[in-house]
């Protein structure tokens, strides 16, 4: 072999060489007209989940023994932050509402 030959064959295994140890690889999709290139890795976007609230019970049964009394002696019970007062013509906890108020059936039996 000659020495012009060793000097083409020392380039190319060069150049093959450099272009298997090549990093980045061009990004299939371009954008706007420029190829991005794989080495930055960016996170997906976190997906938003949306706060699943229970079920608010309108109607509860309870023991009276365990309610609470007002100082004019209805009866209530308090659960996850809500009020419930007790109707004392069925003897259920009803969830509050602006027409207990006037409802004979909230009031207390005399």
């Amino acid at each position: 072999m000659t020495l012009r030959k060793m000097t083409y064959a020392g380039f190319l295994f060069i150049l093959i060489v450099a272009g298997c140890s090549r990093k980045t690889a061009p990004a299939a999709n371009k954008t706007s007209g420029k190829e991005t290139s794989n080495t930055t890795t960016t996170k997906p976007p976190a997906l938003k989940t949306k706060k699943v609230k229970p079920p608010l019970a309108r109607v509860i049964v309870v023991n009276d023994s365990v309610a609470k009394k007002t100082f004019d002696g209805r009866l209530y019970y308090d659960l996850d932050g809500r009020r419930y007062w007790k109707n004392y013509v069925d003897g259920k906890y009803y969830l509050y509402n602006k027409s207990q108020n006037s409802d004979p059936a909230f009031k207390k039996p005399s």
